[in-house]
């Protein structure tokens, strides 16, 4: 079993019925509840459900980005004060990264808080939603608009719940691994370099424990986001504006997907604006198109944006909340394994080069 500890808890990785178990022994508890979308229900609960206790309840929502928003915290909230929850109640959040940021909410808020335990399902949720204590949902569209940070008890990591995922939901979270990579990690990097398809990556355990210490390398020296924390941000601005963009067409891009091509255009900001090599943009470029590759449609769909509606994008990225006084803040690469925060641009600047940036 190893450990990491952060501040205030610590991120088991190990069997998750076993250590949940061990845990809620250790707890001094009223009730467990236990949210779970219609997914975690049907393919996590039987890998945990012997360490719950006799009496838990269960809150079920429905799964996707388009529900973490605060009508679903609403139906959070109602069903925890229906079944009895008070100030000693535990919510155990198992799920991805939704269940994970919302879930955490909820409970931060409700009585003006109680405890919760983070069991990620999800590769995307082990590498990044689950770790650093950012809590939220979204608002109006906004990408996590309204929220707090708050720890939880502990977070625990599983890879077996990988083997529950489709696809998809898969190479969503290796983007996150990848992001890590390059923003603190070149031997990270090289050896992902060697894997032409997540298919051949076999120790998911090495490769999800080396990202989490990357996170909490970041957020131990920042952890309220005032600064270097905002690097764990690196293809977001514009990743985060893709997501909410391709949120609305027939064929929206997962977290993981927008925040790959995110990466793929700040990686082009980086070498206009902080020198990054232009055989390192290449390589890093060719890495994203290799592993996150659009469909036809999304094609389709990004050269209609790119054609058509960067205002638009450029109207997301504008409801960052990094940015300063009007300006977009992007945190930019200066080389594999070192990036830097708080590069602003106009929305006139960028708007004149994002289509050649996705281009």
């Amino acid at each position: 079993m190893r450990k990491i500890s952060l501040h205030n808890y610590t991120v088991i990785f190990a069997a998750a019925a076993e250590q949940l178990q061990n845990l809620l022994s250790e707890l001094d508890y009223s009730s467990v509840f236990v949210l779970v979308d219609e997914n975690t229900l049907m393919h996590c609960l039987t890998l945990v459900e012997e360490a719950l206790p006799e009496h838990t309840k269960f809150i079920q929502i429905e799964s996707g980005e388009t529900h973490k928003n605060l009508q679903t915290c609403e139906l959070i909230w109602q069903s925890l004060l229906e079944q009895g929850a008070d100030r000693q109640s535990i919510l155990i959040n198992l799920g991805g990264g939704v269940i994970g940021d919302m879930g955490g909410f909820c409970a931060a808020t409700f009585m003006r808080g109680i405890r919760f335990v983070q069991v990620p399902t999800t590769l995307l949720a082990m590498v990044d939603a689950s770790v650093g204590s950012k809590l939220g949902v979204d608002f109006r569209g906004a990408k996590n608009m309204v929220g707090l940070f708050q720890n939880p008890e502990a977070v625990i990591i599983d890879p077996l719940f990988l083997e529950t995922l489709p696809q998809p939901e898969l190479r969503s979270g290796f983007a996150e691994v990848v992001k890590h990579a390059l923003i603190k990690d070149v031997v990270l990097w090289k050896k992902l370099l060697q894997f032409s398809s997540i298919q051949e990556v076999e120790n998911w355990e090495d490769i999800i424990f080396r990202s989490v210490q990357i996170k909490q390398e970041v957020v131990e020296q920042d952890p309220k986001e005032n600064g270097l924390r905002k690097i764990l941000n690196f293809g977001h601005t514009i990743g985060h504006a893709l997501e909410s963009h391709f949120l609305h067409t027939s064929d929206p891009l997962l977290h993981g997907e927008a925040v790959a091509w995110g990466m793929y255009a700040e990686a082009a900001l980086s070498h206009q604006h902080k020198n990054l090599p232009a055989p390192v943009l290449k390589e890093i470029q060719a890495y994203i198109y290799l592993h996150f590759g659009l469909s036809a449609r999304q094609q389709f769909a990004m050269h209609e944006l790119i054609s058509n509606s960067i205002p638009e994008l450029i109207s997301w990225m504008q409801k960052d909340k990094k940015n300063v006084q009007q300006k977009i803040s992007v945190s930019l690469l200066e080389r594999i394994g070192y990036c830097t925060p708080d590069h602003f641009f106009s929305a006139d600047s960028l708007e004149a080069t994002l289509g050649d940036l996705l281009t």
